[in-house]
């Protein structure tokens, strides 16, 4: 599995490790099941996201071109946990599992290969 965490600068260490361990949470899944936390390659040392897990950073011309189009003003025109997680996963049975959680200042993507996601939906019956 693999943690996608797009987020602003007003967003908190305590807001987005909530919001991870809520998004893993829900899906049955802790810290121990992330192999990676995927983000915007600027974030590869921020603070906020010492979660456990090794961090890995998404060039933002990557995240553009192979995101989803998104309607933001702000920011980076790309939708960074989703994309971020479904690159890091670097399958291409990649998936997004469940939906995107989102705060105020952070948004979690949790993606994992296809073979991945149904060992786990079997296991969350």
């Amino acid at each position: 599995m693999v943690v996608g965490v797009g987020m602003s600068s007003k967003a908190s260490p305590s807001e987005v490790r909530a919001l991870v361990v809520t998004a893993l949470r829900d899906r049955r899944l802790g810290l121990g099941d992330v192999k990676a936390v995927a983000t915007r390659e600027r974030f590869v040392h921020d603070r906020r996201l010492d979660l456990g897990p090794p961090v890995t950073g998404v060039p933002d011309h990557v995240l553009v071109a192979s995101s989803d189009p998104c309607d933001r003003v702000i920011g980076l025109p790309a939708r960074v946990a989703e994309t971020a997680a479904l690159l890091a996963v670097d399958d291409a049975t990649a998936a997004l599992i469940g939906p995107v959680a989102r705060s105020a200042h952070a948004t979690v993507a949790i993606a994992a290969t296809a073979e991945s996601s149904q060992l786990l939906s079997l296991r969350n019956r």
